[in-house]
């Protein structure tokens, strides 16, 4: 999907740089998957704790039903 945008010139070639890609397009595409995956992760990291579990659950009994 051609997209234009204004993008600081500045920050993408560090960017370049420092990524090694080989275009801007790779560059910026890369970024987003990092960025989407940062916060996924900080979605998961939030969870912790929110999550109660049964005392009474045999995790390995229900391993061998399997």
């Amino acid at each position: 999907m051609p997209t234009n945008l204004e993008i600081d010139d500045a920050l993408l070639n560090k960017a370049l740089k420092i990524g090694g890609l080989s275009s801007k397009k790779a560059t910026v595409n890369e970024a987003l998957k990092e960025f989407i995956a940062r916060r996924k992760r900080t979605e998961a990291v939030a969870a912790f704790g929110t999550i109660e579990f049964a005392d009474e659950a045999d995790y390995k009994a229900d391993r061998t039903k399997r």
